[in-house]
């Protein structure tokens, strides 16, 4: 979010679009403003999709500061270079593909170096104390309650009260305690990941004999119980709560493998943090025996012999990272167990397969999903509608208007008929990518340009994930014809369909012509 008060500029985050291709590619175009033109990002926790496009702000001309927590930049450090690592890989990688030979080559979204140059900008400040990140803004970072670090925004500026949530956490969440702030308010912009999902309240006791169940069944089983997991805080929760079943000896002996060296530097950071942290005892509850940090990747290669393990690995959407190596030799293992403990994006591998697919395509290769698909929704660090709503009515009065956003529909729009029904005269938005607002103190905002329609025809499932789905079930689907001229008349009428589809569209272009 930018914002604008015509002496200075400012952001609040600067991340990574995740989700679909489509959506991905926005990640290379350039900035919808000029990065040199921006006074000061305040950067309200280290996860990829709210820090992640720092380097390429930094690399395209971005000289000020990066306002953050300490612990946000200390994660940061370990966050920012590995996304840059990440994608040096992935473009090697495209550019190495035979069928692109000749073409032009891919340039990664940025570099590991840009990722440490971006990382240098970073200026630690604590939280509940006032700021200038720029000339006219005045700001303050109050406890979200998300993951370390994280913090919700506020901002003064030119007598305009302003609250950004940043990402909220829910009750009962391990490490943190609840998300704090003042009231009285102009403007809210207040994150709806579970905008329309009320989850029900457990206890992190309740939450572990959950968890419990899910390791004693899949040893039972005889395979691996295969964890996709977000490198930072939702490894460092599943360890908290794998280790104390380990002490308790509900899960004795049972192997716990981190194959993620993200994650391992970041549960180093939390280490460091012990003493700080709610539910550690103020020690570094990490250094237990049958916890192993797998770093390099002849271990996580030995790892494909392994039966009757706990194996967690990034990414936690699956989209990148060692967890697909895993997911390529567990699927298709009847004996293994896939457990899905964090949100699932729209056109992410993780959404595929937790939707039921059958064959779902990994680096090039198709693999058949006979594993037991699992989840457990208690281990969000995200709050559900209910939470949110309270932490909105705990910002109250808001005298302008309440903005809604980090949502797919059908959690923004829940969110927005609840909040309308509970009060009717309440200027509720939700803006599109690219849209610019007139904040006023004590006025409902007033809308000044029209967003990005391109950006908003990329959020959600797009053509390539339809397209996955459809290719990895064909081979299947024509096996099932029941002889080979039928088979091959299925194909061609295929082909004729996407030929007659292609000349309809000639057709009409050549008829506009005339």
């Amino acid at each position: 979010m930018l914002f604008d008060n015509g002496k200075a500029r400012i952001l609040v985050d600067c991340g990574l679009f995740q989700g679909s291709r489509s959506l991905e590619m926005l990640n290379t175009g350039p900035f919808a403003f000029d990065p040199r033109t921006i006074d000061a990002v305040v950067l309200t926790h280290a996860h990829i999709d709210h820090s992640g496009l720092l380097p390429k702000l930094v690399a395209s001309g971005f000289k000020g500061d990066i306002w953050c927590t300490a612990s946000t930049a200390d994660l940061l450090e370990h966050m920012l270079a590995d996304s840059g690592r990440i994608h040096e890989a992935d473009t090697e990688r495209r550019n190495r593909r035979r069928d692109r030979a000749g073409d032009p080559p891919f340039e990664p979204i940025y570099t590991e170096a840009d990722a440490i140059e971006a990382w240098h900008h970073c200026r630690a400040t604590n939280r509940e104390e006032w700021f200038e990140p720029a000339d006219g803004f005045h700001a303050r970072l109050w406890n979200a309650g998300h993951i370390l670090g994280s913090a919700s925004v506020e901002l003064n500026v030119n007598g305009t009260k302003i609250m950004c949530s940043g990402d909220l956490g829910p009750e009962n969440k391990a490490f943190h305690p609840e998300p704090a702030g003042p009231a009285g308010f102009d403007h809210i912009i207040c994150e709806t990941t579970y905008g329309d999902r009320q989850r029900v309240q457990v206890t992190m006791e309740e939450r572990r004999k959950t968890l419990e169940a899910e390791v004693r069944s899949a040893i039972i089983r005889g395979g691996n119980l295969i964890i996709p997991s977000f490198a930072l805080e939702r490894t460092q929760e599943l360890l908290l709560d794998l280790i104390m079943l380990s002490r308790s000896g509900a899960i004795r002996g049972v192997p716990i493998f981190v194959d993620s060296p993200l994650a391992n530097k970041v549960t180093g950071v939390f280490a460091r943090y012990a003493e700080n942290l709610e539910d550690t005892g103020g020690t570094n509850i990490f250094d237990f025996p049958t916890f192993h940090a797998v770093s390099d990747v002849a271990q996580s290669i030995r790892l494909n012999s392994v039966s009757g393990a706990v194996i967690l690995a990034a990414s936690g959407m699956c989209e990148g990272g060692r967890i697909r190596h895993h997911l390529k030799h567990n699927l298709h293992r009847k004996d293994s167990t896939i457990l899905f403990v964090g949100f699932q994006a729209q056109g992410s591998l993780g959404r595929v397969i937790l939707e039921g697919a059958k064959t779902v395509r990994i680096s090039g290769d198709d693999v058949r999903v006979r594993a037991q698909i699992r989840r457990i929704d208690s281990y969000s660090a995200h709050a559900d509608q209910t939470e949110l709503l309270d932490w909105i009515k705990e910002r109250q009065p808001v005298t302008g208007s309440i903005f809604l956003t980090h949502g797919e529909d059908r959690a923004l729009e829940g969110m927005r008929r609840k909040l309308q029904q509970q009060s009717p005269q309440t200027s509720v938005r939700i803006p599109e990518i690219g849209e610019a607002y007139d904040l006023r103190a004590g006025a409902p905002a007033k809308r000044t340009a029209t967003g990005s329609l391109a950006a908003q025809q990329a959020i959600g499932q797009d053509w390539q994930n339809s397209y996955a789905r459809f290719t990895t079930s064909l081979r299947e689907k024509l096996a099932r014809i029941e002889n080979e001229a039928q088979r091959q008349k299925a194909i061609d009428e295929m082909q004729e369909l996407l030929d007659s589809y292609a000349e309809f569209k000639e057709s009409r272009r050549q008829e506009r012509k005339r």
